[in-house]
């Protein structure tokens, strides 16, 4: 279990791509899209009755589910060929698994090692407990950092390889919510490290400040 409780050898921003490209998703047009019109702060804030493992599992799992589904609505498009590593902008992500082995593995691949790692996880009643009286185990907020961080890589993953599969299916105003919720969320009870969300940080400085009544694009929910 120890690899499960944050000493994995994963690495956090493996290799850097050589080039830099242009970031479509930073674009006015497209960063103004989005399905909620308030500050999203509020819903990430532990309400005082809550308790803070009790919120934190239950919205991991949320994000999880959420995730997944943003990913399943492009994952045609995200193959073998078309993304043979796991890349998002300047950084390609490598998998290791839990003895430490570094896995060579395209995009598809990484992403899939992802989710069943992280269903694996939320599912386990010794880790995410849901029966009353059982309490959540001791590491319980590393295992949260370690699938909070893979599942920035799969939206990152999204932004830089598949953004534009998302705008031609209408998706972008949910898919920016959404990236900006979980940001919001992360940051909140400092569940991943700034090192890591920084190749991000212009599209979250953008989506994580509430855009003025007058120009924000709310879609039809």
């Amino acid at each position: 279990m120890d690899w499960l409780m944050g000493k994995s050898k994963a690495k956090p921003n493996g290799k850097k791509a050589p080039t830099e490209e242009k970031k479509p998703y930073l674009e006015s047009e497209y960063t103004k899209a989005r399905v909620v019109d308030f500050d999203l702060k509020e819903l990430v804030v532990l309400p005082r009755e809550i308790d803070l493992n009790e919120w934190l599992a239950s919205n991991t799992t949320t994000f999880f589910n959420l995730i997944n589904l943003q990913y399943s609505t492009i994952s045609e498009f995200c193959t073998g060929e078309t993304c043979q590593a796991m890349t998002a902008c300047s950084t390609i992500y490598h998998w290791y698994d839990e003895k430490g082995k570094k896995t060579k593995c395209t995009a598809p691949q990484y992403v899939d090692f992802v989710m069943s790692l992280v269903q694996k996880l939320v599912t386990d009643e010794d880790i995410f407990p849901t029966k009353y009286g059982k309490e959540f185990p001791s590491a319980f907020e590393a295992v949260v950092k370690k699938i909070c961080r893979y599942l920035f890589h799969v939206l990152a993953h999204i932004y830089w390889a598949h953004f534009k599969e998302s705008v031609a299916l209408e998706l972008q105003g949910h898919l920016n919510t959404l990236y900006a919720h979980f940001i919001v969320f992360v940051r909140e009870f400092n569940l991943v490290d700034p090192k890591e969300t920084s190749i991000m940080d212009d599209l979250s400085e953008v989506l994580c400040t509430p855009l003025p009544a007058a120009q924000n694009h709310v879609t039809e929910r």
